[in-house]
């Protein structure tokens, strides 16, 4: 299966079932929005955010900000369900 872009002007997010159990997953990587969304939560700063996963660009970052922007209620869901874990 191939992965496919989630949001309309996002291309570096995608949702692959094979991959994070289906997740969304920024770049060619297996870094979940979520992961993202978490540390921008502590208040990190793209630059922080990079220092953490520095295997990502400025723009994985942007695009995965935005696909939270636009897909939040889906994103707080996942947040909370792993929380209760």
């Amino acid at each position: 299966m191939t992965t496919r872009p989630m949001t309309l002007g996002v291309t570096r997010v995608a949702r692959n079932p094979k991959i994070q159990f289906g997740e969304p997953t920024v770049g060619s990587s297996r870094t979940t929005v979520v992961s993202i969304v978490l540390v921008a939560e502590e208040g990190e700063g793209v630059d922080g955010i990079l220092r953490d996963f520095p295997h990502l660009t400025a723009e994985d970052v942007a695009d995965a900000l935005a696909f939270y922007i636009q897909n939040r209620e889906e994103i707080d869901r996942i947040i909370e369900q792993s929380a209760g874990d």
